[in-house]
């Protein structure tokens, strides 16, 4: 149970910075968001605020902002409609029933003429009762559609994300995957504040209870002056030799609470991946301070990009293999077994995947923001955009692609974990 509250929360969390960077730069611009939806599928939440729905779907597998003029939900008021209005105050219709009109008995009805709900924000028509005379209604920038049960505020072109700047709609699209490297910066800075950050100074960090340190009498916090005669100037150097001299007895000298003390120590040998090397079992010295934490915070977000880019070399050169790609079910897995190791490590966990999502979102692939992005920068060279239908076919194929993957890496960490 732990586990899946633990993949839900940094799963849900990580798309949920990455949808709240849309929608931060989206309303910036201007442009009217109709739901925030954490999720797929059927609504399990829901609540409006500031023109926006914000949904919690049942299937917590990713997320999406929908902007208007960029979704398929705008109703087209043709010639011959038979619709309801209802008006304000201001003689301006702030509500448009198309369906179920019996409902709103004080409505009037209208049939229309002519409707334009992008710029001119008119109603064209002849009203029941006065069918020899053709009105023009004005339509409130923010009135409501009614269709089937279901309210949906109409967007004027310039609440639109078409009618945007180049650069607002490439901002818009771009901010979340940069949320997502902003986030993986704050949750290492997290670390850095609470766990301290790793020094190169010649000094011990904590020590482990089983290795040759703690049972010579060496204690974290010790100042290492020299061993076997040679003067250490940093932690490196402690380390180095350290690692050279598995199964040899070494003499090191350390100031401690303003004494020197002549300690004798064997480093233990051990044999990983990482080859054959000698330990006592001492960890780096740290240190608690917010300006190393913040640095921390953004090399640790810089080193770990730059490793996920090289994996990404490694799958375009045939150096990687697609049965090394993993997706919810290995994701889910991979947290069970780091959430074994307790809070910090899960945090670097959340902090990588974070990274990650941010890369896979930038990779100028259909349907993806990078690939949207890729067509926002064809537009910007061309002077002009792309037609809009042909790039949806494009979105849609590229989706249909990125779902055929997402099944066969599924499939793949069903049979790896589970057979």
């Amino acid at each position: 149970m732990q586990t899946i509250i633990a993949f839900i929360l940094i799963f849900g969390g990580l798309v949920f910075f990455h949808e709240l960077g849309h929608l931060i730069f989206a309303k910036r611009a201007g442009i009217l968001c109709r739901e925030f939806a954490i999720g797929f599928g059927p609504k399990i939440f829901t609540i409006t605020k500031n023109e926006t729905v914000y949904t919690i779907r049942l299937l917590p597998l990713g997320g999406y902002v929908r902007m208007a003029g960029d979704d398929a939900e705008a109703i087209e008021l043709k010639p011959g409609y038979r619709i309801g209005i209802l008006c304000n105050e201001n003689d301006e219709v702030d509500k448009i029933i198309v369906t179920n009109k019996d409902k709103y008995p004080e409505a009037r009805m209208i049939e229309v003429e002519e409707a334009d709900l992008d710029h001119q924000l008119i109603i064209r028509g002849y009203e029941e009762g006065e069918e020899d005379s053709l009105k023009t209604f004005k339509v409130h920038r923010k009135a409501i559609i009614v269709e089937d049960g279901l309210e949906l505020q109409i967007a004027p072109y310039d609440r639109q994300f078409s009618s945007k700047t180049v650069g607002q709609r490439a901002m818009a699209i771009f901010a979340g995957p940069m949320m997502n490297f902003v986030l993986a910066a704050v949750i290492f800075m997290i670390i850095g504040m609470v766990q301290g950050v790793v020094v190169n100074d010649p000094t011990l960090g904590k020590l482990t209870e089983d290795g040759p340190a703690i049972t010579s009498g060496l204690k974290e916090g010790d100042v290492v002056q020299s061993i076997n005669g040679e003067e250490m100037e940093s932690w490196e150097e402690i380390q180095k030799t350290i690692q050279q001299n598995a199964n040899n007895e070494l003499n090191v000298v350390v100031e401690r609470d303003g004494a020197t003390k002549e300690i004798t120590v064997t480093p233990k040998l051990v044999e990983d991946a990482a080859g054959k090397r000698g330990i006592i079992g001492v960890y780096a010295p740290t240190e608690k301070s917010f300006v190393k934490a913040v640095g921390h915070g953004f090399t640790e977000t810089y080193l770990w990009t730059k490793q996920i880019f090289i994996i990404l070399g490694d799958l375009v050169t045939g150096g990687f293999d697609i049965d090394q790609l993993s997706g919810p079910v290995g994701i889910y897995v991979s947290t069970e077994e780091v959430a074994k190791s307790g809070t910090i490590y899960l945090l670097k966990w959340a902090g990588v995947l974070s990274i990650n999502l941010g890369i896979m979102n930038l990779l100028p692939l259909p349907a993806l923001d990078g690939g949207r992005l890729l067509f926002i920068g064809l537009e910007a060279v061309r002077g002009k955009p792309i037609d809009k239908q042909k790039e949806g076919i494009v979105h849609f194929i590229g989706f249909a692609l990125l779902m055929l993957l997402m099944i066969v890496v599924t499939w793949n960490d069903i049979q790896r974990f589970f057979f």
